[in-house]
């Protein structure tokens, strides 16, 4: 098979949460250029008419579904609404995230709530939703998460985030764990751990504390609009068809630094 060939995603279907802006639209350009269908959703449904009418000038097709992802009685009918119009899943991107900054001594316990709900236990419901009804069955799949290199470490002083370090670092082992579990079923199973990239949820952090970020960084610049595509195209695609488990960052080095 060609390099070009295990880089098409022709005929596959893909559902990225959180896709009507940042990151999430991101990896939605990146799968609908490599020639998906996209199913994107967001809470918001003004954030997904502005995304659908971008995408669609890329000429990429897509279907749009305002949702809470943490509301779990709601994920079998967003589901449900999936196949409706494209008939499967192949890929499951899981990037629908929230964060909270506060102190541990004062963090408020509906916060920290907020941030599991969405960050971890959607993650669970819509990946177990999607797995048995679309994934398993037909012994094909990929499931990508939006983890970050806050799962993969502490912070640097003044980034009071506990509860979101603490849900990304469950996205972490829950991709070493359903990698382990789900590969018998050809499933590959894996999460990237963006390190800081401008966008609503990061913009207040970056204006508070970017110039001390940007020196734990080796390669002096915070993430850009396409350094998410690149990793997206490789592990939902035939290209990264060995490559299962793994928590890869993208963050210009400073995980390492």
């Amino acid at each position: 098979m060609s390099l070009k060939d295990l880089f098409d995603l022709t005929g596959k279907v893909a559902v990225i949460t959180g896709g009507s802006r940042g990151l999430g639209l991101q990896m939605a350009e990146a799968l609908g250029e490599q020639g998906a269908k996209l199913a994107i959703s967001a809470r918001k449904q003004h954030e997904l008419d502005e995304a659908q009418k971008h995408l669609e000038t890329l000429g990429i097709e897509v279907m749009t579904i305002a949702a809470d992802m943490s509301k779990r009685e709601d994920i079998p009918g967003f589901v449900d609404q999936v196949i409706e119009r494209f008939g499967n899943i192949d890929i499951l991107v899981n990037n629908a995230g929230a964060t909270w900054g506060a102190p541990v001594e004062d963090h408020p316990d509906e916060a920290w709530d907020k941030v599991m709900n969405l960050n971890v236990d959607a993650t669970f419901f819509l990946t177990r939703e999607v797995g048995r009804r679309c994934m398993i069955p037909r012994k094909s799949g990929k499931v990508i998460t939006t983890a970050s290199i806050a799962g993969l470490s502490g912070n640097p002083e003044g980034m009071n985030t506990i509860a979101y370090n603490t849900s990304k670092g469950a996205n972490v082992n829950f991709t070493r764990a359903l990698a382990s579990e789900w590969g018998k079923y050809n499933i590959n199973v894996n999460s990237i751990c963006p390190g800081f990239f401008p966008s609503k949820m990061a913009n207040g952090l970056l204006d508070a504390m970017g110039e001390k970020m940007l020196e734990r960084i080796p390669l002096k610049r915070f993430g850009g609009e396409e350094d998410i595509k690149g990793l997206i195209a490789l592990l939902a695609t035939e290209a990264g068809r060995h490559i299962t488990g793994q928590n890869i960052a993208v963050d210009g080095g400073s995980s390492v630094s």
